[in-house]
């Protein structure tokens, strides 16, 4: 999910920051979040020293930006130094060369300039920063008792380190120049640009992402690393990154990253970024979609059958790719446009490669998950007012139902038509960001039909159909006749259902198929012979909860 550049020599580097006019720091402002009004990110160059005595990071990040509107003060996200000793303590702020009157506080960096400029105006922000990140730049040790650094910025977690617009709305290019000990491997977002030894202590890295990326996904990685190269997907280089105690196992772990990529960028859009690293990490999550370089957890590395347990893993940062990394949510509220995409494709892969009954039992299983949140938190899926913490969007809602949701589309208007309006959707918003109207726009474009109601009563209402079926056989009429009542304390929800009528074999005689619109729906179907069960949805086409 991370990504996260005229890099001096150290010392120099150190010297600049230590020799900066610190009288400029005016610690009076108070504000939650930069005002994202002010300016547009254009590009980051984050130029970093990191080394092993200490766990301080020392930086000099410019940023090149456009004004929004004529205004004399310009702000970036950046976490002010706490009693704790964390957060980043700022030495001075220029602007277009010049030093600037600055004050940070309230995690806010505030750049006060003597005097207006018009909207429009190219700016080039530099600021010079030295402090101990509490989060977002992970330091720690792997489970092989070695030290490691790893960015782990989602969703808002940027701003411990880096001077950013740490929302997804504002997408920008990202350079990373690293500077770190010898014995460190440097992994980030883009193409490796430089590799050099400074001296015999230090070695100087540069990587590059030409492609505007949310910051949520720009990250380093720092770490020994043992790195094999495994080919090329669509001339897209595809590498994985392990630690090398366990490199034997660990350059299988991820082998399935070639076949998934050749997938998804058959089915949706050519791949957007210049590489695919698969690397072992010490990320919070089970895996972190960032961009070109995707985080996932150390111990998705064990054993000699890692490859087969994280084949599903893979599949998903994969795809995200695609959804949340390049058409990204204008805000956390459409979540679902990131991990209900990534959770649905991978289903899509899984029926791809290994058949419907594979994509059934997991969709199943994820039905049961979702009936199982509801009943503790009824939400629904595009948030009206986010969480205090956003790390609880990240729920049964925004994963499995929202891609259940995709899933009923896709049976409500087609095969065809969905694959098209997925491609469209994604064509539009290639490196933008989208809501969940313009995702609703585009299907209704591509179908020509009204999607109002469908995407209604599955996004923004709490809860599915619970369904209570009954039936009777009528031997001299060889008819079958029944009720399904939706017994849901919600309204009731307007949706197909197919019903299964199975033989004395329990084969699938015939499916029949009804509309239900109100509360209580009755139904009657000649079957020619008793029927030794009748099923709702033998096809696992509905998101519903069964009542006996």
């Amino acid at each position: 999910m991370i990504s996260y550049n005229k890099i001096c020599k150290p010392t120099a580097l150190r010297f600049i920051l230590c020799m900066s006019c610190i009288c400029f720091i005016i610690p009076t402002y108070s504000s939650a979040q930069a005002n994202r009004t002010l300016i547009d990110v254009k590009k980051y160059s984050f130029n970093l020293e990191l080394n092993d005595t200490t766990d301080a990071l020392l930086a000099i990040s410019t940023i090149e930006a456009i004004s929004k509107k004529e205004s004399s003060v310009f702000e970036l996200d950046l976490v002010n130094k706490s009693t704790n000793g964390k957060g980043m303590t700022v030495f001075s702020a220029l602007v277009g060369g010049k030093s600037v009157r600055f004050e940070h506080s309230n995690n806010v960096l505030r750049m006060l300039l003597a005097e207006s400029v018009p909207a429009n105006t190219p700016l080039t922000l530099e600021i010079h920063y030295l402090g101990i990140p509490a989060d977002g730049l992970i330091i720690s040790k792997n489970k092989f008792g070695d030290r490691t650094f790893f960015g782990d910025n989602w969703p808002n977690r940027a701003h411990h380190w880096l001077p950013v617009i740490d929302h997804p709305s504002d997408k920008a290019r990202v350079s990373f120049t690293v500077i770190a000990p010898t014995h460190y491997s440097v992994i980030a977002n883009g193409s490796r640009q430089e590799e050099t030894l400074i001296n015999s202590k230090q070695r100087i890295t540069k990587w590059n992402e030409e492609v505007e990326i949310p910051t949520k996904v720009m990250v380093i990685g720092l770490a020994r690393f043992a790195i094999h190269y495994d080919g090329t997907v669509n001339h897209i280089p595809v590498e994985t990154w392990v630690f090398p105690q366990n490199r034997e196992v660990g350059f299988t772990a991820y082998n399935t990253a070639s076949k998934i990529l050749g997938f998804f960028s058959g089915h949706i859009a050519p791949y957007p970024y210049s590489k695919l690293a698969n690397v072992q990490s010490k990320t919070m999550f089970g895996g972190m979609e960032n961009a070109g370089n995707i985080f996932y957890y150390e111990n998705s590395v064990s054993d000699q059958k890692a490859s087969v347990r994280n084949e599903s893993l893979v599949a998903h940062e994969i795809a995200h790719q695609w959804f949340g990394n390049s058409a990204s949510e204008t805000d956390w509220h459409h979540v679902w446009l990131s991990e209900g995409f990534a959770t649905y494709f991978t289903h899509l892969y899984n029926e791809f490669m290994y058949g419907r009954d594979k994509m059934t039992a997991d969709l199943r299983e994820d039905r049961g998950t979702i009936i199982d949140f509801h009943k503790q938190q009824p939400l629904p899926i595009v948030f009206k007012q986010l969480p205090a913490d956003l790390l609880s969007v990240l729920n049964p809602n925004s994963y499995q139902k929202a891609s259940w949701v995709l899933h009923m589309l896709r049976h409500e208007i087609g095969n065809e038509a969905f694959w098209k309006g997925v491609q469209r959707y994604y064509n539009t918003f290639q490196n933008r960001n989208a809501t969940t109207n313009d995702f609703i726009q585009i299907m209704e474009k591509t179908t020509g039909q009204d999607l109002s109601q469908f995407f209604n009563q599955w996004l923004h209402r709490t809860g599915q159909p619970s369904l209570v079926l009954q039936w009777a056989y009528e031997p001299k009429t060889q008819t079958v006749k029944g009720s399904i009542e939706q017994v849901q304390p919600e309204d009731i929800f307007k949706v197909k259902i197919e019903i299964g009528i199975y033989d004395d074999l329990m084969d699938l005689h015939k499916i029949e198929s009804l509309e239900l619109t109100e509360r209580k729906t009755h139904f009657s179907f000649k079957t020619g012979q008793k029927p030794q069960k009748i099923r709702l949805d033998p096809n696992t086409k509905l998101l519903f909860e069964e009542k006996l």
